[in-house]
């Protein structure tokens, strides 16, 4: 996996000892189109990747990067919000090179320009056709594409007319690998907390992906998330008031995903064992007196981050959307 043997892709990771570069690494392994080239850490350069992914011992004999190369087809951005404008400005990155980013620093229109590079926003389930043809990505956020995903097909139609009332839980790693008071073990082990109430930065990239979808949209998004006391996942319930039966949402939510191989929808109970581990994104709809309730669940590293990526990268370079992303979840 040091490097090109044939026409496969060639992959550079850039921030390849976090959780989510951990995850690029663990499906690229074994993606049937790639090959890794390099993985750059500045912490752990000169090591190899299973000293730092202990899981991955037996699997690659591949070191740690002190020095960026250009020699790729695609480079993931596995930083944290405001690294990623920072490497691009200390690393001149040829335009030949697609970069797909994990941070937050490109999702927003006013953002998506960046010297001469643009950022296409990368929900396939909203962007397909644009991804396809894109320069380069913005990777959306965890809670965005959860929200968003249990959003858009109401969007879609224009029904987006009332407030929308969310409560979603995410798990430990949604925080990042940077050990904090709020991630320690002795602090979130049987706890549960909110924070960011109202005010999740995520809630600019939701917008503005509802609005494209329905340019009139104007209501509230009032959002409460959660800390929750597991290490991955999340689950997403919404309400908004709509005079659609449950037989007419759930007509509406199937054929919306129609065609879209990871996000499934249903009125069935759903948890979130039946999505750890993999890129899916299950959806329930229910009617209850004149409200729409949804559940929205799904994997923050992976459909909610590098899982989503790769997605992006398969769409870029006209490959199988699932490929290297047939994922198996937890289950039990």
């Amino acid at each position: 996996m040091t490097g090109s043997t044939s026409n496969k892709i060639k992959v550079g990771i850039i921030g390849g000892a976090g959780y989510t570069g951990g995850e690029m690494l663990r499906i690229l392994i074994n993606h049937p189109d790639v090959d890794i080239a390099f993985v750059h850490s500045n912490s752990n350069a000169g090591n190899y990747i299973y000293e730092v992914h202990t899981d991955l011992f037996g699997d690659t004999e591949l070191k740690f990067a002190a020095e960026f190369t250009a020699d790729v087809d695609v480079l993931f951005l596995c930083v944290g919000h405001g690294d990623a404008k920072k490497f691009l400005d200390a690393n001149e990155i040829p335009d030949n090179i697609r970069i797909i980013d994990l941070s937050q620093d490109f999702r927003l229109n006013q953002n998506s320009k960046f010297k001469t590079k643009n950022f296409t926003y990368g929900l396939p389930e909203l962007n397909r056709d644009a991804i396809k043809t894109a320069e380069n990505i913005a990777n959306p956020g965890c809670f965005a594409t959860c929200l968003q995903l249990g959003l858009l097909p109401l969007a879609s139609k224009g029904l987006l007319n009332n407030e929308v009332h969310i409560t979603a839980t995410t798990g430990s790693t949604g925080a990042g690998q940077s050990l904090a008071a709020t991630s320690h073990f002795t602090w979130r082990n049987d706890n549960l907390s909110v924070y960011k109430a109202f005010n999740h930065q995520h809630l600019n990239e939701i917008g503005q992906s509802l609005k494209q979808l329905q340019p009139d949209f104007g209501k509230a998004i009032n959002f409460i998330p959660y800390r929750g006391d597991f290490t991955r996942g999340i689950i997403a319930s919404m309400y908004t008031e709509s005079d659609l039966s449950e037989e007419e949402a759930l007509a509406l939510y199937q054929s919306y995903y129609d065609g879209h191989p990871f996000t499934h929808v249903t009125s069935r109970n759903i948890d979130l064992k039946q999505i750890v581990n993999t890129n899916k994104c299950f959806i329930q709809v229910k009617k209850h007196d004149n409200k729409i309730f949804i559940i929205s669940i799904m994997d923050n590293l992976l459909k909610g981050a590098s899982g989503q990526a790769v997605q992006n990268m398969n769409l870029m370079f006209g490959l199988d959307e699932r490929a290297g992303l047939r994922l198996k979840a937890t289950g039990f």
